[in-house]
């Protein structure tokens, strides 16, 4: 019996499952902000459908559909947040570009309808 101190316990490893991969996002809470606050043709609407559709599957242990539909989710959220920030901003511009035109354009009109009388006053005289 050894009872010398500190005592060195080898512990045998674990043999168990190899480590998996993690399981894959479902994007739910990107989904409702679409939903609720940008949606853009409905696709936030699809895009919560596919995250429901993630969770579920992700819940029930099918990782390969999870992953499937997580991935479909990211893709309409992408979509629904490119579209409800580059649709505005592309409008904005083109509204302030419009002004700008208009104005010039109203410049030039205003230069061509007033009637400057130049040259000599001789013929009056």
């Amino acid at each position: 019996m050894d009872t010398s101190y500190p005592r060195e316990e080898r512990l045998s490893p674990k043999r168990g499952a190899p480590p998996t991969a993690p399981a894959p996002r479902d994007h739910l809470i990107w989904a409702i902000f679409n939903t609720l606050y940008m949606n853009f043709c409905c696709l936030g609407f699809v895009a919560l459908a596919f995250a429901v559709k993630a969770r579920d599957r992700k819940v029930s242990g099918d990782v390969e559909a999870a992953r499937h539909f997580s991935s479909k989710a990211r893709c309409y959220n992408a979509l629904a947040t490119a579209g409800s920030v580059v649709l505005p901003l592309l409008l904005g511009a083109l509204i302030v570009t419009g002004v700008i035109h208009l104005s010039k354009l109203a410049q030039e009109s205003v230069g061509f309808f007033t009637y400057q009388f130049s040259g000599s006053d001789d013929e009056d005289q």
